[in-house]
């Protein structure tokens, strides 16, 4: 039986990838393991996952700035190190397939010691901390971006990203029944992240008497971010997440206010959603989404509003262009032949544990 071990973690974006991938390998009678840490959200979105095995190791985190916990966690690591080691060497899969985050670390240079070959994905255009430790003993490195297959070098190989079936299974109707809109308004979604976007949120709160007899609004706003005095208010409409539903509110979904993380643009361009991307400051980050928005905007997928720049006045007046230049920006993105990398990381993840068996 053909063998894969996945691993990521540390935030949804290092997980959401590999469980669309997961599927195919289960489907194709693969026998699929997982190794993660314990307490990570990792543990929490693949556990729930029928026929996968999940492992829990050590890992520390990977800071770019001082903690007391950076001289303890490298003993974590190489703890993790070690148990990676032996997991791989008792599981003897033919491949792995890292999707970054702190906790892939140790589990990359397990497999580098027991010879297993070792697929990466960059979601971003500069490589996160994680990969870049450990691209070196990767056969091949997967990538979202064609700026980031560039920048790494003969093994990088620009796919996309594997996304979710599922998304592409919307339904508007649905969309528009759940939220409790009617559909004679275009639909505005606001989606910022797992945890919300708290300056976006208030500026699009802002907005409202001037944006409201334009479009109806589906604020996704992140986890404790509700505004009471907002509930009812005929036409907006806040979630503090969505899960099961959310294809469906991207099927009803006519533009979007997103921040710029590498799988929200990849869904974007996948579902040719026009969008107006408002990136994670620089002076808050180390600067991947404003390069991510970069990049879309200077291939023609969309609109970039700096958060630096954002005022409600602001927003109105490019969410009025981004209106105006819909069908442009949805033609663009329809031309672009990577919509979905899925199948492309499939087949080099497969490639490589071909080439182990021989």
């Amino acid at each position: 039986m053909k063998r894969i071990i996945l691993t990521g973690g540390g935030t949804a974006g290092h997980v959401t990838p590999n469980l669309a991938i997961i599927p195919h390998f289960l489907k194709e009678g693969w026998d699929v393991h997982y190794i993660g840490t314990q307490n990570g959200i990792e543990h929490t979105l693949i556990g729930a996952v029928e026929g996968v095995t999940y492992h829990p190791v050590h890992s520390g985190k990977l800071r770019r700035y001082f903690d007391l916990k950076n001289f303890t966690d490298p003993f974590r690591v190489l703890q993790g190190a070690g148990e990676a080691f032996a997991l791989v060497r008792r599981l003897k899969p033919d491949v792995l397939f890292s999707k970054g985050g702190f906790v892939s670390v140790p589990v990359v240079y397990g497999a580098w010691l027991n010879r297993v070959p070792a697929v990466l994905h960059e979601s971003d255009i500069t490589p996160g901390l994680a990969n870049r430790i450990t691209a070196p003993l990767a056969r091949t490195v997967c990538t979202t971006f064609p700026e980031a297959a560039e920048a790494m070098g003969d093994k990088a190989v620009y796919t996309g990203t594997p996304l979710r079936a599922e998304l592409f299974a919307g339904r508007r109707a649905q969309g528009l029944s759940a939220l409790g809109f009617s559909g004679e308004k275009p639909v505005l979604t606001m989606m910022g992240g797992s945890s919300g976007a708290a300056t976006v949120n208030r500026v699009l709160r802002e907005a409202l008497d001037a944006l409201l007899p334009r479009f109806d609004i589906a604020h996704v706003c992140g986890k404790g971010n509700l505004d009471a005095a907002l509930e009812g208010r005929p036409g907006y409409r806040q979630m503090e997440y969505v899960s099961e539903g959310l294809p469906d509110l991207l099927a009803a979904t006519d533009v979007m206010l997103s921040r710029a993380g590498a799988n929200a643009l990849s869904e974007i361009l996948a579902l040719h959603i026009p969008a107006l991307l408002v990136p994670y400051p620089l002076s808050a980050s180390r600067g991947d989404q404003v390069l991510n928005a970069k990049s879309f905007a200077k291939r023609g997928f969309s609109q970039v509003l700096e958060q630096e720049k954002l005022t409600a006045d602001t927003l109105v007046e490019a969410l009025a262009q981004l209106w105006q230049n819909r069908a442009e920006y949805r033609r663009t993105m329809e031309a672009e032949p990577l919509h979905d990398g899925t199948d492309r990381v499939i087949a080099m993840i497969e490639q490589a544990a071909q080439e182990k068996r021989k």
